[in-house]
């Protein structure tokens, strides 16, 4: 159809008609159309490291020009604020960000989240840099003692892309009182530079005892990976306190064991290999003589453990030994009388 309008143009108009009526003729197929400009978007949470909150942190979808440009202060390092979505607009708009307020896709969000990053110092942090200013200026050796901060450990944030260790400025020790105050630093930091860290405590003598690493069900089992040694201070442990993982591994828990709680020797016991009421074999040996019969365990033993059986014929109760799994041996009583196991 085209093809036939084009040669009949050629035939009844002038040239300059008929060129100007060919351009006029699309070459090939309509050529789609071009999609509207992407809206900018609001971002609805950010993690900053910088005290400024720039325009681009806040919208994607910004000239690189206007996304560098300040809009907020953010928040005290580890600290998190909101700004609400009104305020972000009326700043675009102020600063020539957006022509209109109907530029901006907030995607129904109301306030957008701010989180500026910090590093937490921690009571492990404080406790190490005063035990290496105490070794280098006084030559104290603090490593069996625990240092326990009047009102506890103090809350620090620096500089996240801080990673060195806290360093003392100032440090003073009374080795009478074991009393220790002082000034801490983070090299780099103005944070700490502007406000450093005050310490003051007591070292607290220390033993190392055992502690389950999970918490230990009743009747489980205790391996080497369930435990750790930690220093505890001395003062208050209990005298059966465990101080080596080898007198836990292998036996269970008497009572449910709680993480992080020191281990006393009571609260775990050796496996039982005969269960309380249980039916076992006595076993009699003395002078070349072995006789056997039927029993029930009065209670549980572990091997080695001396329990109490009794005899289902005679009801009479005995004292044996634990040597295996349901098996309980006893010795010949005083006089040399067998009865008891008839």
């Amino acid at each position: 159809m085209i093809r036939s309008a084009i040669l009949l143009a050629a035939l009844f108009l002038t040239p300059a008609a008929f060129a100007q009526s060919a351009a006029a003729q699309p070459e090939g197929p309509a050529a789609a159309p071009q999609p509207a400009a992407a809206k900018l978007r609001l971002k609805p949470d950010l993690i900053l490291s910088r005290d400024i909150v720039s325009f681009g942190d806040l919208i994607t979808g910004l000239s690189p020009q206007d996304a560098m440009r300040p809009a907020f202060r953010a928040p005290a390092l580890g600290e998190t604020g909101t700004i609400q979505v009104a305020r972000i607009v009326d700043a675009a708009l102020k600063n020539g960000i957006l022509r209109e307020a109907q530029e901006l896709d907030a995607r129904g969000i109301a306030q957008v989240v701010v989180t500026r990053a910090a590093r937490r110092i921690t009571g492990v942090d404080v406790e190490a840099a005063v035990k290496a200013a105490l070794l280098e200026r006084y030559g104290f050796d603090s490593r069996a003692f625990a240092l326990v901060l009047d009102g506890g450990a103090p809350s620090v944030v620096v500089e996240p892309e801080l990673s060195g260790d806290l360093v003392a400025v100032e440090m003073n020790y009374d080795p009478r009182a074991r009393r220790v105050t002082g000034r801490l630093t983070m090299p780099g930091s103005a944070a700490t530079r502007l406000k450093p860290v005050r310490v003051s405590g007591q070292l607290v003598e220390t033993v190392e005892v055992v502690v389950p690493l999970r918490p230990v069900p009743r009747g489980e089992t205790l391996f080497a990976g369930d435990l750790t040694i930690e220093r505890r201070p001395r003062d208050g442990q209990a005298n059966d306190v465990l101080s080596d993982i080898k007198a836990a591994v292998g036996k269970v828990a008497k009572r449910a064991l709680i993480a992080g709680a020191v281990l006393r020797a009571s609260d775990v016991q050796r496996e039982e290999i005969v269960t309380r009421g249980e039916i076992v074999s006595i076993v009699y040996e003395a002078r070349g003589l072995q006789l056997s019969m039927r029993g029930r365990a009065n209670e549980g033993g572990a091997l080695g453990d001396v329990i109490t059986i009794t005899n289902p014929q005679s009801k009479r109760q005995l004292q044996g030994t634990v040597t295996g799994p349901g098996r309980v041996n006893v010795g010949p009583p005083s006089g040399g009388q067998v009865a008891a196991v008839r």
